[in-house]
């Protein structure tokens, strides 16, 4: 796993990663059309994509050879964790052929009651991979760098009770990681523009997921709708 994680961290280092999600509701939501979504983003120069549920992983992995960061969100009603939050999820995801997991590392308890570094040492010893911890807070980024995270990504700030009066991206949290941990920092959520990243690397950041701002068809419609006075109808 040594040689994956150090091959992961030349191919992402200051590259872009685009993250090819849709809502449940939407008809985007399809992994054929995902796929074709990540296809594109890879044509065009993304040297890995981001992707959730075994069935998109599964359909992408067809399409493309760049490294997939997966993850399942996954919704329990004894937690707020959903983004890969069980060991169950880990293990889907890597079947369905992702090269890293993505899971939420914030300092809330997980579905089950498994702590945090028994679900990443399970995924490092069971699965054989790498580890993207999802933070909000500094505190949950050095929780998850000592639990053996190989990756932090600033993908939770602004989207947990603790970080609510925040608006992503974090440009400040990156800084600041970037100068305490050795741990190579994904800069990722709110990056609406091309200058948004090059000042995500500019601060340190290891590489840039973007999202919202390139396949997020349904977001971005209904923010012009709304800006122009236009009825929402979902």
């Amino acid at each position: 796993m040594e040689i994956v994680i150090a091959n992961l961290v030349e191919i992402l280092r200051r590259k872009l990663v685009v993250s090819c999600q849709a809502p449940a509701d939407s008809p985007l939501h399809d992994p054929h059309i995902i796929a074709a979504i990540a296809q594109a983003a890879v044509d065009r120069g993304a040297v890995a994509v981001r992707i959730d549920s075994p069935p998109h992983i599964q359909a992408v992995r067809r399409q493309v050879s760049v490294p997939i960061i997966g993850l399942w969100k996954r919704q329990f009603p004894d937690s707020e964790v959903y983004i890969t939050p069980q060991f169950r999820q880990a293990q889907a995801v890597a079947l369905a052929g992702a090269d890293m997991i993505a899971i939420d590392a914030t300092l809330r308890p997980r579905p089950g009651g498994i702590s945090l570094p028994e679900l990443i040492a399970r995924i490092h010893t069971d699965l054989k991979k790498p580890v993207m911890a999802d933070i909000d807070t500094v505190e949950s980024a050095i929780a998850a760098a000592t639990a053996g995270a190989d990756f932090i990504g600033t993908t939770l700030y602004g989207y947990t009770s603790a970080t609510q009066d925040q608006d992503p991206p974090g440009f400040e949290i990156l800084q600041e990681l970037t100068q305490t941990l050795k741990h190579p920092v994904i800069c990722e959520g709110g990056i609406a523009t091309p200058a948004m990243a090059r000042k995500a690397l500019d601060l340190g950041a290891h590489c840039v997921v973007v999202g919202t701002a390139i396949t997020g068809v349904d977001a971005q419609t209904r923010a012009f709708c709304a800006a122009l006075g236009n009825p929402s109808f979902h």
